[in-house]
C-alpha cells in the first residue's frame, strides 16, 4: 500500500522539479544577459563625454587625420547598437519574462539565444570603441 502512494508522489516530485529547473535555466540565462547589459550601460555616459571631446578636437584645424572623427563615429554607433538592441530586447521579452521568470515558449528561447550573441556583440564594439577613443585622447 505505501508503494503505491510513494510512486505517485515522486513522480509528482520529479515533475515539479524538472518544471522549476526549465524555468530557472531560463531565469538564469535572461539574468545572464541582463547581466552584460548592466554591465556595459554605465559606459553610455562616457560614451557621450568622448564623443563631445573629439567633436572638439576635430573642429581644431591642426588635428586633419589624426583619427578623431573615425573614434567618434565609432563611439556613436557603439552607442547606437545599445539603444537598438535595447529596443529589440524589449520588443521581443515582456516584463513577466525579464523580470518574474516567466518561462520562455520555444521560439522566445531562441530568441533569447540570439539576443544574448547580439548582446556580447554590442559590449564588444562599445569597450573597443571606448579604449580606440581613450588611446587617441590619452596622446593629447
Amino acid at each position: 500500500m505505501k508503494k503505491i502512494i510513494i510512486y505517485p508522489l515522486l513522480i509528482i516530485a520529479l515533475v515539479t522539479f524538472s518544471c522549476k529547473e526549465e524555468k530557472s535555466s531560463d531565469t538564469n540565462q535572461i539574468s545572464e544577459v541582463m547581466a552584460i547589459h548592466d554591465e556595459v550601460m554605465p559606459k553610455m555616459g562616457t560614451i557621450g563625454k568622448m564623443v563631445g571631446e573629439l567633436t572638439a578636437l576635430e573642429n581644431d584645424s591642426t588635428n586633419i587625420n589624426k583619427g578623431y572623427e573615425k573614434a567618434r563615429i565609432d563611439l556613436q554607433d557603439a552607442h547606437k547598437s545599445m539603444m537598438d538592441w535595447m529596443k529589440g530586447f524589449g520588443d521581443r521579452f515582456d516584463s513577466d519574462e525579464i523580470l518574474n521568470g516567466k518561462a520562455l515558449t520555444e521560439e522566445k528561447q531562441k530568441w533569447l539565444n540570439e539576443e544574448e550573441e547580439k548582446v556580447n556583440a554590442v559590449k564588444e564594439k562599445i569597450n573597443m570603441s571606448i579604449a580606440n577613443a581613450e588611446k587617441l585622447l590619452a596622446n593629447e
